[in-house]
């Protein structure tokens, strides 16, 4: 069963909540709202999926999640799959969503996956490199000189106004700001360095797409080895408010 998470974006608090959580499950697909859900205006609700204590099914993919799918007819769309590392023999929807986060720029709705721990016991994710538009154009042209394997650190922006988690990443010699990690994981990063030797949470530049949109120009991956009683997705907010 494959898990995707849906976060949404206070328009007026800026706060972050994840109000629902997708499932795939012998090809049908399943959603249900989150207690993350509760805590947001009810604008936040998809459609006529209006009552946060029910399951809802399909065996296709909810329309407010396949409007962020790239259609197969498009003619980027092989170049669009090599930006997000994925496979078009082993294309799966929901990889290229936990990929692309199914951003939009008329909302501020995201998705992203549970991590599970792999057959060697091993945290491991991909993410984009976020902000690289905001950064200084010496940051940028830095970030985007980076190669495949290049290794890169997490670190803390205490002084953040809007995010106190969010984390940082940057080269090592000579040290250059490069972008963020995504903010849903910062919390969870933040515990795998702390949790283990630091050393060996790694996280190193997996593509560098120089002819992609920003938003998908510094592919990542980060792998660490999986704490004792480490529980990602653990917070209140991520229980689901329906069972079914």
């Amino acid at each position: 069963m494959k898990t995707l998470f849906i976060a949404w974006q206070d328009a007026k608090t800026r706060k972050w909540a994840p109000i629902g959580r997708l499932t795939r499950e012998d090809d049908l697909y399943k959603f249900v709202y989150t207690r993350g859900a509760e805590v947001m205006p009810e604008s936040y609700r998809f459609g006529r999926m209006r009552d946060l204590y029910k399951v809802y099914q399909s065996e296709e993919l909810f329309p407010m999640l396949s409007s962020r799918v790239l259609a197969k007819n498009r003619p980027e769309y092989k170049k669009y799959l090599e930006w997000l590392g994925l496979s078009e023999a082993r294309y799966d929807v929901l990889d290229e969503l936990a990929r692309t986060g199914g951003l939009r720029a008329t909302d501020s709705l995201e998705l992203f996956p549970c991590p599970e721990p792999t057959a060697g016991q091993r945290y491991e994710v991909y993410f984009f490199c976020r902000g690289l538009r905001h950064l200084h154009e010496e940051n940028q042209k830095r970030a985007r000189q980076m190669e495949s394997g290049e290794r890169l650190y997490l670190m803390q922006d205490l002084q953040n106004t809007h995010d106190k988690k969010a984390l940082l990443l940057r080269t090592k010699n000579p040290v250059s700001i490069v972008g963020y990690a995504p903010r849903y994981y910062s919390a969870e990063f933040t515990q795998l360095i702390s949790s283990t030797d630091p050393d060996q949470v790694r996280v190193t530049v997996e593509r560098v797409n120089r002819d992609a949109p920003v938003q998908y120009q510094i592919l990542c991956k980060l792998v660490s080895p999986w704490p004792a009683n480490f529980l990602p997705c653990a917070d209140k907010e991520f229980e689901a408010l329906a069972v079914g």
